[in-house]
């Protein structure tokens, strides 16, 4: 009986190590969320590594759709309508993917985040598309980034790196007119709030 106690109890101390811990990923996921004007904007995608690999040109193909990233395709959601380098795109999820040549990447939005990779890729689903100029960085990227650079407080550059390539795509308010004022109501509500706050104490 002892013995069998004895062995429940290390099955049972096993089972709570293995959910703590995990097999490490080739491509680990990360997800990024970041405030974004009055909203944010939160990607979650697979960091792959170049790992000796000639990368563009050879493991990512020019001219073919890539799922920017590893395992399943790339998502991301904004929290507001934005201007995608220059055009208009409503708030709401969006499977992102490039397709990339030697010179500039055409980086897409697609109706459908939830496919693996780009196997199922349907253009008829293309949301918007921008094409813009890779400029090559000094030092390499081991692992694929995307990552959310604020410009100023309304604004900011989608920046797409990995190896020696890096794109970015602007990003803006569909309609900063009403941003700015919706964020002047904002401040005002706050004040009103700290000095009704101050009155209290």
């Amino acid at each position: 009986m002892k013995k069998l106690l004895f062995a429940v109890c290390i099955s049972a101390s096993a089972f709570s190590f293995a959910q703590d811990y995990s097999v490490p990923a080739a491509s680990p996921r990360q997800k990024v969320e970041q405030q974004f004007s009055m909203s944010k904007i939160t990607i979650d995608y697979g960091r792959p590594g170049v790992k000796g690999r000639k990368i563009f040109g050879e493991l990512v193909p020019y001219g073919q759709v890539w799922r920017a990233g590893a395992n399943s395709s790339t998502k991301i959601t904004f929290g507001q309508a934005l201007n995608f380098g220059g055009k208009m795109v409503p708030a709401g999820t969006y499977g992102l993917f490039i397709v990339p040549t030697e010179k500039d990447w055409k980086v897409i939005l697609n109706k459908d985040f939830q496919q693996w990779g780009a196997y199922t890729y349907d253009a008829k689903n293309d949301v918007v598309d921008v094409t813009v100029p890779v400029n090559k960085l000094a030092d390499k990227q081991e692992w694929f980034e995307i990552t959310i650079n604020p410009t100023d407080e309304n604004s900011g550059n989608l920046v797409i790196k990995w190896d020696m390539a890096q794109a970015e795509v602007a990003l803006k308010p569909a309609k900063p007119d009403a941003v700015t004022k919706i964020a002047e109501k904002l401040k005002e509500i706050k004040k009103i709030e700290a000095d009704a706050a101050k009155t209290k104490s």
